[in-house]
């Protein structure tokens, strides 16, 4: 049942996309900028020479969680987001482009600021809290539409992210052109001034993702500058949790 519900899913962000989307990243020739990093001790791996920055997206939606028991750990079950296009916000990178400070202030601001875009089950059965609803199965996604940030603008539509029935994180930007199935290949701490979210459960680790060898457009993603998406915990109960975050997730592919 659930490996049809992510097959409808799939399908349902590819068709979603269709009538909105547009491929409207068109930064000036110049060097990729520099990789956010976190200050610790550990960074993640650098971005290979053989690859270039192909789209920084915006991700806004919430990370899944599950807690076997009272007082388990919280294991990670996935994620939902749509994803807007900020290639075009990155200084010197366009008309509108913000300062460095700013731009990384979007997830934050996002996620603080705007409403998550997905359609949520109003059921609380098996949930660990009424302040961690799920997502509707059959249909999560909302309209394909830019993302409005007040201050910041309007942001396009980019595309969806969600885990496949093999568990895998996906990525659908651009009407499929840039389509990855990835596999995690590092991870480092948020630094400790990220934005714990709403719920002040903490900011989610940073990534970084290979993409298999079916991907396409993008080989090749980090996700970074996170705010929120921790789990509330297992303390009061066992069930399904989520928990609202955002994101920038750079992606890069084949010069």
């Amino acid at each position: 049942m659930l490996g049809q519900s992510l097959l409808v899913l799939a399908s349902a962000a590819l068709a979603l996309s269709s009538p909105v989307e547009r491929d409207v990243t068109c930064r000036s020739p110049m060097a990729d900028p520099p990789l956010p990093t976190t200050g610790g001790a550990t960074e993640l791996p650098p971005v290979p020479d053989n690859l270039e920055l192909k789209v920084i997206a915006l991700g806004l939606g919430i990370q899944n969680y599950t807690c076997a028991s009272v007082g388990a750990t919280a294991v990670s079950t996935g994620a939902l987001a749509m994803f807007y296009d900020i290639s075009l916000l990155y200084p010197e990178s366009g008309p509108n482009s913000l300062t460095i400070e700013k731009f990384n202030q979007l997830p934050a601001f996002a996620l603080n600021h705007h409403a998550i875009p997905l359609h949520f089950n109003d059921s609380t059965v098996g949930r660990v809290s009424i302040e961690g609803p799920g997502a509707s199965l059959k249909r999560p996604f909302t309209r394909a539409a830019p993302l409005d940030l007040g201050e910041f603008g309007s942001i396009p539509f980019l595309g969806h992210h969600f885990f496949n029935s093999d568990g895998a994180p996906t990525f659908i930007l651009q009407r499929g052109n840039i389509n990855v199935v990835a596999s995690k290949k590092a991870s480092v701490p948020a630094p400790g001034s990220a934005d714990p979210g709403p719920a002040g459960t903490g900011a989610v680790a940073w990534l970084a993702l290979d993409g298999n060898a079916n991907s396409r457009g993008s080989t090749l993603v980090y996700r970074v500058e996170t705010a929120g998406g921790n789990s509330h915990g297992c303390a009061q109960a066992a069930g399904q949790d989520s928990t609202s975050y955002a994101a920038q997730y750079w992606f890069y592919g084949p010069k």
